[in-house]
């Protein structure tokens, strides 16, 4: 196959192709990688000049920068890589396909789904780029087949090239497990490459990783911990000077020197008692741990380390979790920040990169990752049920449950009846009879008020009679 710049497309072996020709007509967009990929650029300006490097192989020892990567790339890992299709109502679901489903299940000859996640991550996050070539079989006599093998390159060992028209190559060398055998640095083309980046901070087709913005920080941590642990291997023995108001001969000084060395440095001298005279004073030269802070110094690298990496620091042992917060939340928070932008681009990539029709994509299985405790679950189950969002057997199969006869339909209560039948009820309804008024009547007599007039004759006989006796009677 004809390629332009004068390239042709070959293969080394049946399924991977392999362009291989001069590449002189091919230029890189930034720098080359290969012999310098241990060395991160400046940490700031002027730090070459100043012989402040930060050494990429040095950094990935420290401990928060190393819980970082292994965290990420792990919690990728596990997830579940999904075929899905999308229906017609736009609903994503599920599927086999025997043109992508086997290479999303096993990648390659020699790694397992989980291992291939993980390098493509760890890739990325420390070199700033992860490259997968592509292996195809011959299906149809074609020389562009389908993509049967996914094979994670080197980064040291890639380099992009970009023609005068635009066209973007990539020149790989040896790589014995991805059957490029060739030592001439074969350029193979975009089609045939997934390039996944990190931050194009420099350049469109350059990734550059978080290292490149934490690196003097991990730098400084190591040597703090260096200098600590050189302090206690010398038993704790702080350096000093002698000092004495005499003058001192130069045989003298040198056999003082070698004398406290030899009696008072290291750990199998720690005890030992100092006897000194002619007014002799040692002075510590050093500074203590107090006065260097070393723990908020050290505290405060893991922080920065931590913030390029968009990782709560918390996750990796630096600082503690947020108050009142619940483990799902803070999940959460780790996904949105730290793993949904390397989810996002994995998926789009291997879409593209197999070369799916629009109808199919790549989805990651996120439950293995946002996994909540079982009260929650259940009560998110059972209000997803009664409220019609769930099959039953739905919400089974979260819990690994098989399904039970009847539980393919969604479920609500007899009594509740939508806005829209009670409205057209509303409608239909007769209204209510008005009820017929009367003509009001003439308004009854008051009652008379008590009048003494109309008082009987006897009833007034029969009270002062009873007056009469009791005043005859006191």
């Amino acid at each position: 196959m004809r390629l332009p710049f004068g390239l042709n497309l070959t293969r080394t072996k049946a399924a991977v192709p392999n362009a291989s020709a001069s590449l002189a007509s091919l230029s890189t967009p930034y720098g080359s990688s290969r012999g310098w990929y241990p060395i991160i650029r400046e940490a700031f300006t002027g730090a070459w000049q100043r012989n402040v490097v930060v050494n990429q192989a040095d950094v990935l020892t420290y401990s928060t920068v190393w819980a970082c990567i292994t965290l990420v790339a792990s919690d990728l890992s596990k997830l579940w890589i999904k075929l899905v299709e999308k229906d017609a109502d736009g609903i994503c679901t599920e599927t086999e396909n025997s043109a992508y489903s086997p290479v999303l299940r096993k990648p390659n000859h020699y790694q397992t789904r989980v291992k291939f996640i993980e390098c493509w991550i760890i890739s990325k996050l420390v070199f700033g780029n992860t490259y997968v070539l592509k292996e195809r079989n011959n299906r149809g006599g074609t020389e562009n087949g389908n993509v049967v093998g996914l094979y994670i390159l080197d980064p040291s060992l890639v380099q992009v090239l970009v023609g005068a028209d635009g066209s973007v190559y990539y020149s790989v060398g040896q790589d014995n497990l991805s059957g490029v055998y060739d030592d001439s640095a074969p350029a193979f083309p975009a089609s045939e490459i997934i390039h996944d980046l990190m931050v194009p901070l420099y350049h469109p087709l350059v990734g550059v990783s978080p290292i490149h913005a934490c690196g003097l920080a991990a730098m400084q941590g190591l040597k703090i911990q260096n200098n600590s642990s050189s302090l206690f291997e010398s038993g704790t023995t702080l350096s000093g000077v002698l000092t004495t108001p005499h003058s001192i001969p130069p045989d003298a000084q040198e056999r003082l020197e070698r004398q406290w060395a030899e009696q008072y440095q290291g750990p199998n001298n720690v005890g030992k008692v100092a006897i000194l005279g002619d007014d002799f004073k040692f002075t510590p030269m050093m500074m203590t741990a107090v006065d260097a802070q070393l723990i908020d110094q050290l505290k405060w690298g893991s922080e920065a380390v931590c913030a390029c990496f968009h990782v709560p620091g918390f996750l990796v042992g630096v600082g503690a979790p947020p108050p009142y917060t619940d483990i799902q939340s803070m999940l959460l928070q780790y996904y949105s920040t730290a793993l949904q932008a390397l989810i996002e681009n994995v998926e789009v990539l291997l879409q593209e990169g197999l070369e799916m029709p629009k109808q199919y994509g790549v989805e990651f299985d996120l439950k293995a990752l946002l996994r909540m405790d079982t009260k929650t679950q259940v009560d998110n189950a059972t209000k997803g049920i009664l409220g019609g969002l769930w099959k039953p057997n739905e919400a089974r199969a979260d819990f690994d449950l098989k399904p039970v006869p009847g539980g393919d339909t969604v479920y609500l209560q007899q009594q509740q009846y939508s806005l829209e039948a009670l409205n057209r009820r509303d409608q239909m309804a007769p209204a209510p009879p008005t009820p017929e008024l009367t003509p009001a009547g003439p308004e009854p007599a008051p009652p008379k008020a008590f009048e003494p007039d109309h008082v009987p004759d006897h009833l007034i006989e029969d009270v002062t009679e009873s007056i009469f006796r009791r005043a005859m009677a006191a």
